[in-house]
């Protein structure tokens, strides 16, 4: 009689554990290795990962062999947001967005402004459930043209992201994603047919600073940078500046040169001030002078467009028509005061403005 009950009882774990598995999604771009190890290939770690444990993403779990992506239809941060939060600039202006993000990040970056869901793994934050399909139908409830996917990695819920563009896709929905560009090509090209525009963090210029500061490779984002270039994604930068890390003339004139030479002087360039958190809590705040001589510089270097962000009511926060100097886009913040672009030229001279407006 034990005999039995023990049997039932070890058939109806192995039925919930199969269950529970059926419930997940599993990864994308990975191989199996000896002894139920598995290697990740969504990002260039290439993560090999033991049985039971995560990748280095905190967001890809191997659990008897197989890799899963335990986000997927998990979203910890679900909002509508201005388009001008992501921060796109000239694309959409004044669009509503409706977005996604679950836990997990492939960068360790110190100076996280959403640490708290990007060095989390899946299971140990508050979770929606919110398969693809539902994220479309939401999207379309709230009178959103645009699912963003951001806030943490998008990357690292790729499966989620990749389904819910397609989705999304077919109801006429654009997808749009704030990412810092760590993934490998074959993701990449496959995930972009499905996006429309992308606001990439270019954290710094010098592969010191991504290996010690942000744990992630400056070649690997410079390559995704061009190959969304070459797949016709409006591109729009944001680069942090941390005062006494990546702040000096000489990077920053790197930087600047390389966005004009490789994605064109109309790519719009946000600095965004730093403010203390995380591991880097006890860092001043980024002056604003260090941002508006990061400014001139990326004017000196060519580029047309460029933003100072994280400051409220500054005079970066407009575009500026780079032929006639007039205010085309006035903005306080995430709002938009007054708009004189019209069918994609200045109202005033009638010079085209790089962008998607309509």
């Amino acid at each position: 009689m034990k005999t039995k009950i023990l049997i039932l009882v070890i058939f109806l774990f192995v039925g919930i554990v199969c269950l529970s598995q059926e419930k997940l999604k599993e990864a994308m771009f990975y191989e199996k290795a000896d002894n139920q190890m598995v290697r990740c290939y969504l990002c260039p770690k290439n993560c090999l990962v033991p049985e039971g444990n995560y990748g280095f993403c905190r967001a890809r779990k191997n659990i008897a062999g197989t890799l899963y992506a335990m986000g997927y239809g998990k979203p910890c941060s679900v909002a509508v947001d201005p388009m001008e939060k992501k921060p796109l600039f000239h694309y959409l202006p004044g669009s509503r967005t409706f977005s996604i993000a679950s836990a997990g990040c492939s960068l360790r970056c110190l100076f996280c402004q959403n640490w708290q869901i990007s060095q989390s793994t899946p299971e140990q934050t508050r979770n929606y459930n919110l398969a693809p399909e539902e994220v479309a139908n939401l999207a379309k409830e709230k009178n959103c043209p645009v699912i963003a996917y951001t806030y943490s990695e998008p990357v690292n819920f790729y499966e989620y992201m990749l389904d819910t563009a397609k989705i999304a896709r077919s109801r006429g929905i654009k997808n749009i994603m704030h990412t810092a560009g760590y993934i490998n090509q074959e993701p990449l090209e496959k995930l972009l047919p499905y996006i429309d525009a992308a606001n990439v963090d270019l954290k710094g210029f010098s592969q010191n600073y991504y290996k010690n500061v942000c744990g992630a490779g400056l070649d690997d984002v410079l390559r995704t940078l061009k190959i969304m270039k070459k797949h016709k994604i409006w591109i729009e930068i944001t680069t942090l500046i941390v005062p006494g890390y990546n702040d000096s003339e000489e990077e920053l004139k790197k930087l600047c040169d390389w966005i004009k030479n490789n994605l064109g002087s109309d790519t719009p360039l946000h600095f965004s001030r730093f403010y203390p958190v995380y591991k880097l809590a006890h860092i001043t705040a980024t002056p604003y002078q260090t941002l508006e001589k990061a400014a001139e510089i990326a004017k000196r270097s060519g580029l047309k467009y460029v933003y100072i962000g994280n400051v409220y009511d500054n005079p970066y926060e407009d575009t500026i028509c780079p032929n006639c100097g007039k205010i085309i886009m006035d903005r306080k913040g995430f709002e938009i005061l007054k708009n004189h672009i019209k069918n994609g030229k200045c109202e005033f001279c009638g010079t085209k403005i790089a962008g998607v407006w309509e």
